[in-house]
This record gives structure tokens, C-alpha cells and sequence, in this order.
């Protein structure tokens, strides 16, 4: 069975033109690999995360100290420079 596709000629070449694909068929099959590795990333997301408390405890390093690291850090703004 042929199907017929109706796809946007000039955003095609952009894509292509973009990542490299030298077919029309190699960007259509990329973009709906991207698409089903999306879905599955969110589905994965999605589910429920149970740590028992071993697993949580462990996930800290030991020693690890919030307050202590807040005092390392400069008092400027993140991706502005020292103030």
C-alpha cells in the first residue's frame, strides 16, 4: 500500500540543510526516531521512582554540608560576573 505524504517542502530542506540528511526519506525516518525517543524518555519520567531508605541515604555524599557550600559560593548572581 503507497501512502501519500503532505510535508511542508521548504521546512523539510531546512532540516536537511541543518543536520546534514541527503534524503527526503533518511530526514522523515530521523525525525520520527527523535519523536519515538521523546515519548519514550517522558513515559520513562513518568513512572514512580521508589528508593527505600538505604538508597536514599546513599544518594548524599558522605559528609556532604548544603550551608557550607552556600558559603564557598561568590554572593554575584549565576552567568552575571562578580558584583
Amino acid at each position: 500500500m503507497k501512502m501519500t505524504m503532505h510535508i511542508d517542502e521548504d521546512l523539510l530542506q531546512r532540516v536537511m540543510d541543518k543536520f546534514g540528511f541527503v534524503s527526503k526519506t533518511e530526514t522523515v525516518e530521523a525525525a520520527l526516531k527523535e519523536m519515538e525517543r521523546r515519548y519514550k524518555l517522558q513515559e520513562l519520567l513518568n513512572e514512580p521512582v521508589e528508593w527505600g531508605e538505604n538508597e536514599l541515604r546513599d544518594s548524599v555524599a558522605p559528609g556532604y554540608d548544603p550551608l557550607a557550600m552556600r558559603v564557598a559560593e561568590s554572593s554575584g548572581y549565576y552567568g552575571h560576573g562578580k558584583k
